[in-house]
C-alpha cells in the first residue's frame, strides 16, 4: 500500500483532506513521510470514522500525532538540529485545547437548541415546594 503525501492550499475552503492538513500545520509535503506527520490516508480514514463530526476527527489524528512523536528526541548533528521535542509538545498543546472544548461541546442540555431530548428536565425551578 502506497503512502500519499498531498496538499492543494486551493481546497482549503471544503471540509476535507487539505483542509485538515492546513489546520493541523502539516503542510509540508514535499518531504513525504520525513516531512509529514500523517498520509492522506489516515485523515481520509478518521474523517470517515467521524462523518459529520470535524472536531472529533481532528481530535483523534490529533492524538496519532502525539502518541508518534511521544519517543522521538531532540537530533543534533554539528551545525543541524532538529527539535522534535518542541514539535511533540505543539501538537500536545493543541491536542489538549481541543479535548477540552469537544468535552464541552458534548455535553447537552435537555430540551436545548443543541440537539437535546424533548422531555423536561429532571431538575426544575421549584421542584421541593410542598405542593399541600
Amino acid at each position: 500500500m502506497e503512502k500519499w503525501y498531498t496538499y492543494e492550499p486551493g481546497k482549503v475552503k471544503e471540509k476535507g483532506k487539505d483542509r485538515m492538513r492546513f489546520e493541523l500545520g502539516d503542510t509540508m509535503v514535499e518531504g513525504g513521510a520525513k516531512t509529514c506527520a500523517l498520509t492522506d490516508t489516515e485523515i481520509e480514514a478518521a474523517l470517515l470514522m467521524h462523518p459529520g463530526r470535524w472536531k472529533r476527527a481532528k481530535l483523534a489524528l490529533l492524538e496519532s500525532i502525539c502518541r508518534r512523536f511521544a519517543c522521538q528526541t531532540d537530533i543534533k548533528d554539528g551545525p543541524v538540529s532538529f527539535s522534535y521535542g518542541d514539535r511533540a509538545k505543539l501538537w500536545r498543546e493543541d491536542y489538549e485545547k481541543l479535548k477540552k472544548e469537544v468535552a464541552l461541546e458534548s455535553c447537552t442540555v435537555p430540551g436545548s437548541v443543541s440537539g437535546g431530548s424533548k422531555k423536561p428536565p429532571y431538575f426544575y425551578t421549584g421542584m421541593h415546594r410542598n405542593r399541600r
